[in-house]
């Protein structure tokens, strides 16, 4: 297994972590099979997404963001109740085919660590799977 360690600077931001996950699988020399994320974290999450126009981003956000607001009479007492319901919405783990050491993501595919409770350090988990 590898960790992919992030260093978050927003509270609510995603992260085109695609190269990051791209440079692992180099150094794992994974040639053919899959790669899985998963995130150790219960306030942050991944997703896979658009990654040519950075209004896609702005907008899940927004959207999410106005859906579920930092403020709604929730009753967990740290006060992040919003970014654990976010996380679990979004989900913590991804998996993704690897062809002649490729992500074999759609053409216009990113993939995005998902920050909820930032700014925070963070860690994704990553481990292959040769076929």
């Amino acid at each position: 297994m590898e960790i992919i360690n992030i260093r978050t600077t927003q509270r609510t931001e995603l992260v085109d972590i695609t190269r990051l996950v791209q440079d692992a699988v180099d150094n794992l020399k994974l040639e053919n099979g899959r790669v899985t994320l998963f995130i150790p974290h219960t306030t942050a999450a991944i997703t896979i997404n658009e990654n040519a126009d950075p209004d896609v981003k702005r907008d899940i956000l927004y959207e999410i963001n106005k859906t579920i607001p930092f403020e709604d009479g929730y009753h967990h007492f740290e006060g992040n109740a919003a970014a654990h319901i976010k996380a679990s919405l979004f989900g913590f783990s991804e998996t993704i085919f690897v062809e002649k050491g490729l992500l074999r993501l759609g053409t216009w595919q990113g993939i995005y660590f998902c920050e909820f409770d930032g700014p925070r350090q963070r860690k994704i988990w990553l481990q292959t799977l040769s076929v």
